[in-house]
């Protein structure tokens, strides 16, 4: 019986139980040593939080039934998936702030710990051997996020002053939030702009006043919100009009080959070695800046008038050097 069946087992033998067992019982149900059962034990205790303890004569051990009810351990398997999200969650947390839920995170970023812990993840000894590096985004005003989500939990409208990047310039907008999205590091409020009737993404960072309006907001179903800013690459790109193909050098192929431009994406290996890439965008902006990271290892294919559009921008580029 491996350590951790045995520490399951325990659990299972000690939230059974109405009545203290002794140690030499429970010596025998996990088939170990003194040693081993007292290293278990405070594992049980001390690290996941068991409500275990020990009777005044020394001779017994139980759970107390308070607590036992709300106590559980973390899975016996933890997914690949999951063990991102636990270790992300962890680096999150401890870089937040101190405020009024400082306490109440605290204990959530101790539970974390303790799933970590029980997957032989010890960061109390070894807290620099996760690295999790993230854009340098702008912060976003603490007032101002949590206007935008009074906003859009209780359905009010927002006047928002925004200053565009594109056209450099400030406008003043009354908006219908949606939805807010996380999107590389960045916050966006995708929103219903009633000076446009359409629909359009705000960067939270670009937002330089904001006020909200007791009028309710406009609300639009999830699929047509969907079907507007997730269909096509980038955040900005709108609906889906057309699809890229582009086709990346041997070399650069096997960077670009476990990229994910998009959940929609198509791709092929040639036999030249080349590897070549097909997704659905609207709005190009966004996706000729991603295909200029590449530089000269990749060539746009279809439409004409994305590769023009590249094209001219890396004449431009090359017109600096000469």
């Amino acid at each position: 019986m491996s350590r951790r069946e045995r520490l399951y087992h325990l659990h299972d033998i000690l939230r059974q139980r109405r009545t203290p067992i002794a140690r030499q019982e429970l010596m025998e149900e996990l088939g170990c040593s003194q040693a081993t059962l007292y290293r278990l034990i405070n594992e049980l205790r001390d690290h996941l939080g068991a409500p275990l303890e020990q009777d005044p004569d020394g001779r017994g051990f139980f759970y107390d039934r308070s607590l036992a009810g709300s106590f559980e351990l973390p899975g016996l398997w933890i997914s690949p998936d999951e063990l991102q999200a636990l270790l992300t969650a962890r680096h999150v947390l401890g870089n937040v702030q101190p405020g009024l839920l400082e306490d109440e995170l605290e204990g959530v970023q101790q539970r974390i710990n303790q799933l970590l812990d029980a997957q032989g993840l010890d960061f109390s000894t070894q807290p620099g051997r996760i690295n999790i590096r993230h854009d340098a985004g702008r912060p976003v005003p603490a007032e101002l996020f949590e206007d935008v989500l009074q906003a859009l939990f209780k359905r009010q409208r927002l006047v928002i002053t925004y200053h565009g990047r594109r056209r450099d310039d400030v406008s003043e907008r009354e908006v219908s939030p949606q939805r807010l999205t996380s999107y590389r590091d960045r916050w966006y409020l995708d929103a219903w702009c009633h000076r446009s009737e359409g629909l359009r993404s705000f960067a939270l960072e670009r937002i330089r006043s904001i006020s909200r309006l007791e009028e309710e907001s406009t609300e639009l179903p999830d699929t047509e919100i969907a079907r507007h800013f997730d269909q096509a690459f980038g955040i900005f790109s709108g609906p889906v009009e057309h699809e890229a193909v582009l086709r990346f050098g041997a070399e650069a192929a096997r960077w670009a080959a476990d990229e994910v431009w998009h959940p929609e994406q198509r791709s092929e290996w040639r036999d030249d070695g080349r590897f070549e890439l097909t997704l659905p965008f609207g709005r190009s902006r966004e996706l000729i800046m991603e295909i200029l990271r590449y530089g000269a290892d990749v060539e746009v294919v279809a439409p004409d008038f994305l590769r023009e559009s590249v094209s001219k921008q890396l004449e431009t580029a090359l017109g600096y050097y000469r």
